[in-house]
């Protein structure tokens, strides 16, 4: 009895991610090549392309798959609290080599490439920011949050120094920086008395 075409094309496609992954742990995603993912994953270069672009598109759908589809934030009923959980885990994300490679090969990609990069942002970044403004909007209906607060600027307050830091690499990526980033945005967004 001869394999299943789905079933060996879809451990084709998992060994693919894997391999694309781990080469770029290995050497960097200046030596990653298509080449070097085929021969890891023990597949041929036409049917990575196949199914992929190029190497941008193989570390996205890599990466899409190592996070949850439902991004949830906590509730507590202390928004500052919710927010320093959030955008701690952001900051230590950031501050990990491993993942920071993947970030970095994907920001790499995306500022040549207007499609990977919509992708990105759909897929990988829209479900964080909704669920973070979700939980603005929930503050805001219990009183936690001033009524004309620009939701969508608090989400970018939030998270852009973040990029920056890391992009520019201007300061280290710690716990007491995400609380900061928590803090300030508080107190531009708290209810006056809040």
């Amino acid at each position: 009895m001869s394999p299943q075409p789905a079933r060996r094309n879809e451990r084709s496609r998992r060994a693919i991610l894997a391999a694309a992954l781990e080469l770029l742990a290995e050497s960097g995603y200046a030596d990653l090549t298509i080449e070097a993912i085929a021969s890891r994953a023990g597949v041929g270069k036409p049917t990575i392309y196949r199914w992929w672009r190029g190497k941008g598109a193989i570390i996205l759908d890599a990466v899409v798959e190592t996070f949850p589809d439902v991004v949830e934030l906590p509730d507590t009923g202390d928004l500052r609290a919710d927010l320093r959980a959030v955008i701690r885990a952001t900051v230590a994300e950031f501050a990990d080599p491993t993942l920071s490679a993947t970030t970095r090969a994907l920001t790499i990609e995306t500022l040549a490439d207007d499609d990977l990069a919509g992708q990105v942002r759909d897929r990988l970044l829209r479900p964080q920011l909704d669920a973070v403004r979700a939980r603005l909007e929930s503050a805001r209906a219990a009183g936690r949050v001033r009524p004309d607060a620009p939701l969508e600027q608090v989400v970018e307050l939030l998270f852009g120094p973040i990029y920056h830091r890391w992009l520019l690499r201007t300061g280290p990526l710690t716990e007491p920086y995400a609380d900061a980033l928590v803090d300030l945005v508080m107190a531009a967004i708290e209810p006056a008395g809040g």
